[in-house]
């Protein structure tokens, strides 16, 4: 069994119509262990993404250096300084589910893995959440894994859970949508247990998806992900 103080890290870019209920509706949950903190890493937002995160009872740091990685790194800091024992991450556009948390968390609290991954694939995507070029960029991504790594994953989805000792130790230095990848072929580099969970994907609330919002956004992001990956294989067989 392990402890169960968990740290929710939300990284945020100009949230500011989805942010609130998304922190209200996390801290509302009861998972396995207990919620310690709730961080909205704000990466650079000009609208109220930050003062709306902080009236919803979230822990706000700023990270004005723009890329998913630096967000996550950011609010990662902060949560594992909380003391928590175990790290979550959840996208701001309410696409991820604060209800399906405990199903994430529960691997790591039960002793069983060291990661959990929130497969969108083996759980639901509500028509329209992930378009067409989104979903063969993850099923390319999730195939070459399998392939390099030896594990069987299925998506590298955001919903995802961590122990904090094991993200604390890896080293993370990809700033960009490459972070999930890099956190997850460490994790196998290490020989570390990864378990995935069926998650629901739903469409986001308000706004435009920096990522599958537009085709160059989704290019970009299957850029560095696919990058992450084949990089690190190669350092994995010369090493």
């Amino acid at each position: 069994m392990t402890n169960g103080r968990i740290g929710v890290v939300i990284p945020a870019l100009n949230e500011a119509e989805n942010i609130a209920d998304l922190v209200l509706a996390t801290l509302a949950e009861d998972p396995p262990g207990a919620i310690a903190t709730v961080v909205v890493a704000d990466n650079g937002s000009d609208d109220d993404t930050g003062r709306q995160a902080e009236a919803a009872g979230a822990v706000v740091v700023v990270e004005p250096r723009r890329g998913y990685g630096y967000a996550c790194l950011a609010g990662t800091e902060a949560a594992v300084q909380a003391g928590v024992d175990i790290v979550v991450y959840l996208d701001a556009d309410h696409s991820c589910r604060p209800d399906e948390l405990g199903d994430v968390v529960g691997p790591i609290i039960d002793g069983g893995a060291d990661l959990v991954l929130g497969s969108r694939t083996r759980g639901t995507i509500a028509r329209g959440a992930m378009p067409p070029h989104q979903r063969f960029g993850n099923w390319l991504s999730a195939r070459l894994m399998r392939r390099l790594y030896g594990i069987a994953v299925t998506d590298l989805g955001p919903y995802r859970a961590i122990r904090s000792e094991l993200i604390s130790s890896l080293d993370m230095a990809e700033m960009t949508f490459g972070w999930p990848t890099e956190m997850t072929v460490k994790t196998a580099n290490r020989g570390a247990r990864i378990v995935e969970v069926p998650v629901s994907w739903d469409q986001r609330r308000s706004g435009t998806s920096k990522v599958s919002g537009t085709l160059r956004g989704t290019v970009l992001a299957a850029r560095h992900i696919l990058g992450v990956t084949i990089r690190y294989a190669r350092r994995r067989n010369q090493g």
